[in-house]
């Protein structure tokens, strides 16, 4: 695995804006995008601060974000955490999101690139909300050039065109 550039993020200036209910002793985290309560959980939370960063901060549209959608992957059904559209419905960004603590290893990028073979996005994301990762895709060359941080939306969409 070719050595990766951390970018630093700082999820907790947007701790803040995360909505969460305690019900019947648990505790549930509100999803935007998904327009659900779901049991808060630590990749949980990590998914909520990354999709407010992405939105408040490098202005992705909601409206073009899907979260836990499946994808079928040699005959087998799998999950992508968010897949970021463009306009044109053509996706431009994969992430995976972990649990802090679960580290970001090659086993992780194997799984993000896996996923790509189906979604064939140029711009992949991996995070445990305390190592970040942005990888570009070059299709053509069959490699990857790791990016010192994350596009904001209208450069990915000035790309996708």
């Amino acid at each position: 695995m070719k050595s990766l550039q951390e970018i630093g993020i700082d999820y907790f200036k947007f701790k803040k804006d995360l909505r969460i209910e305690t019900r019947d002793g648990k505790q549930w985290i509100y999803d935007p995008i998904r327009k659900k309560f779901l049991v808060m959980q630590a990749e949980e939370v990590v998914r909520q601060l990354l999709l407010n960063y992405l939105i408040q901060k490098k202005g992705y549209s909601p409206i073009h974000i899907k979260v836990e959608k499946g994808i079928k992957l040699n005959n087998t059904r799998k999950r992508y955490d968010i897949l970021v559209y463009n306009k044109s419905i053509i996706p431009i960004l994969l992430v995976e999101c972990k649990a802090p603590g679960i580290p970001l290893n090659q086993t992780v990028v194997d799984q993000i690139a896996r996923y790509n073979i189906v979604a064939k996005v140029p711009y992949l994301f991996l995070t445990n909300g305390q190592n970040n990762y942005c990888l570009k895709i070059d299709f053509e060359q069959k490699d990857y050039e790791c990016l010192s941080e994350i596009p904001d939306y209208s450069t990915l969409i000035k790309e996708s065109l």
